[in-house]
């Protein structure tokens, strides 16, 4: 499991018991001879709290300056994603988590799969750095409820 991954099940779980809601949030295991279609899955019986979560970490020191759709997912991510989200009704986010180095605090962008949708059918490379931080910080604004709307 990467660190980001499960910082991200940690701190949803714990928004979880704090605000007294009936959700779960965990890690899908991934298997050498499958497909994973999304790195955590939040359960609930309330529909805002029933979500599929694809994470992404980004070191900003080694030069990248976007989040590209051909380096970043694998060959048809996106679209096993979307087809899960719609057989499953879940609500789907990308979480991309931005690395500035040793000292330097983290960000976590939370993204609306419809955006991820918008840009990758509209045939664009992806998020550039600057435009993933207009996307609320996992840590400031941890409510889910807000992250799709």
């Amino acid at each position: 499991m990467s660190r980001f991954e499960g910082e991200l099940v940690h701190i949803l779980n714990s928004f979880f018991k704090r605000n007294g809601i009936r959700a779960v949030a965990y890690r899908v295991r991934q298997s050498m001879f499958t497909s994973q279609v999304v790195d955590v899955l939040v359960d609930s019986n309330l529909k805002e709290y029933y979500l599929a979560i694809e994470c992404k970490s980004i070191s900003l020191n080694s030069g990248v300056k976007a989040l590209y759709f051909s380096q970043h997912f694998t060959k048809n991510q996106i679209e096993r994603m979307e087809e899960f989200l719609k057989l499953s009704g879940r609500k789907g986010v990308l979480m991309v988590e931005l690395r500035w180095g040793k000292g330097r605090p983290r960000r976590i962008c939370v993204v609306p799969w419809k955006d991820v949708m918008k840009k990758f059918l509209s045939g664009q490379v992806g998020f550039c750095i600057e435009e993933l931080q207009t996307y609320p910080d996992l840590k400031k604004d941890v409510h889910p409820g807000m992250w799709y709307e």
